[in-house]
């Protein structure tokens, strides 16, 4: 995908109608970024309407091994230009998705207890790859409530560790709690092709919480015929757990 389409498709997502004002928060970023060790992580506070960044922490260059300075200049292009080829559709899948759910399902007075993260692969300066996982919550938000821009934590990854696409949505409950409100996994959708009709009903009955009694007798099999069908599916889908496939299908809209 070249980087004309990708910045067309970034601006749809994040398409906004008014600047916000940014100088108090890089103010108070500034001030911290001098205190923090280095480590494995930096942050940056991004601009979706500028489509740059208007601080990028000390640690990028120990992290990336690239120039801060070419990252500002050139900016998200620039950034862009570098992420994995085979992860940039995905990526941009995931954008999308987290702010469709943001806007359709969390009210505009929620919106800033919400953080989100979302993972790729990045040609960082050495040329090697390396996994990114992104962290952003939003700072600021336009006219209609839409976060546009926000402040970006990056942890680095060695690119041995096998990651599929992933994102993310969290929201801060009233016992200052993270809650996980969205999952979705885009680079191996969990209901792949490998999975057969009967395995699919089973799921769906599992999502509804039967029991494999209940469910035995709904689709007319035995039960130990349905724990089996239990045991491939979680072996397909390389899932340790049925509750930890019922979870994710819950906060996913998509599966199904």
């Amino acid at each position: 995908m070249i980087l004309g389409n990708i910045k067309n498709l970034y601006k749809d997502i994040f398409k906004s109608y008014d600047s916000p004002t940014l100088e108090k928060h890089i103010e108070k970023i500034v001030e911290l970024d001098v205190y923090l060790p280095h480590s494995s992580t930096f942050f940056c506070i991004t601009n979706t309407q500028e489509l740059g960044f208007e601080y990028i922490s000390k640690n990028m260059f120990s992290c990336l091994h690239i120039d801060p300075l070419k990252l500002k200049q050139e900016a998200m292009r620039y950034y862009w230009s570098r992420i994995h080829p085979e992860d940039v559709e995905y990526w941009l899948q995931a954008l999308n998705a987290l702010m469709e759910y943001t806007l359709d399902e969390i009210s505009e007075d929620e919106r800033h207890k919400m953080s989100y993260t979302w993972n790729y692969r990045f040609k960082n300066g050495r040329d090697e790859y390396v996994n990114i996982i992104q962290n952003t919550t939003p700072l600021e938000f336009d006219s209609f409530m839409k976060p546009i821009i926000g402040l970006a934590h990056y942890t680095v990854v060695d690119s041995r560790v096998k990651l599929g696409v992933t994102a993310t949505a969290k929201y801060l409950n009233e016992n200052d709690e993270y809650e996980t409100k969205y999952f979705n996994n885009f680079s191996q959708k969990l209901l792949t092709n490998d999975i057969t009709n009967r395995e699919r009903d089973i799921i769906r009955l599992l999502v509804l919480n039967y029991s494999s009694k209940e469910i035995g007798i709904k689709l007319n099999i035995s039960p130990n015929t349905v724990d089996t069908h239990r045991r491939n599916i979680l072996k397909k889908l390389n899932i340790t757990s049925t509750g930890e496939l019922i979870g994710m299908l819950k906060m996913n809209k998509t599966l199904f």
